[in-house]
């Protein structure tokens, strides 16, 4: 995984990381979870993210300084989970989506990152990309319920930050996820 996550990082660097003009929607992200010096790769422009536990930023940061890339029982928004090879919502996804909502209409100035999480199976290619569609469906939701669109962004991590790393359809399921960081605005509840 590390050496075909190196290699697609090496061929994003030749191509070039500039931030064209006007971006693709999609914001891929490559990272090695193994080594304390992951850097994302992007093909459009973000700012990092103050994450909604105590101002840390999301699950890279999270990573970065050791601690655990799961969203804390604590936070007012909780993630949406996702079947296998799936990104579709579910009843539930959409009651958890409700729920967040409520929450950033609470909390008008709060900015949210959508980070788009799979488990392991798949090509990393493949785990970006569908890690990529399940952020954008929860953003898309969270639209149809009156979050305005500026305030979302979204990125995918695919297979490459887990929050459980047995090979068992119990440690998947927690890492088939939408995660919700806060990115700026300081919450009001």
């Amino acid at each position: 995984m590390f050496v075909r996550s190196l290699s697609l990082l090496v061929m994003i660097s030749l191509l070039g990381c500039g931030s064209p003009a006007n971006p693709p929607p999609p914001t891929w992200t490559v990272e090695n979870p193994n080594a304390s010096s992951a850097k994302p790769v992007s093909t459009a422009a973000q700012k990092p993210a103050a994450g909604s536990k105590g101002g840390a930023g999301g699950s890279l940061d999270d990573l970065q300084k050791g601690q655990s890339t799961a969203t804390s029982a604590s936070s007012p928004l909780k993630d949406v989970f996702f079947g296998f090879d799936r990104y579709d919502l579910t009843t539930e996804a959409r009651a958890v989506l409700k729920a967040n909502a409520a929450w950033l209409k609470a909390n008008s100035s709060a900015q949210i990152q959508i980070e788009g999480h799979c488990d392991d199976r798949g090509t990393v290619e493949y785990n970006l990309a569908l890690g990529s569609k399940r952020a954008q469906a929860s953003k898309d939701y969270l639209a149809t319920l009156g979050i305005a669109a500026n305030r979302l962004s979204v990125i995918s991590y695919g297979e490459e930050i887990p929050v459980c790393t047995d090979s068992s359809e119990s440690c998947w399921i927690k890492n088939r996820r939408a995660r919700f960081v806060v990115s700026t605005g300081r919450p009001t509840s």
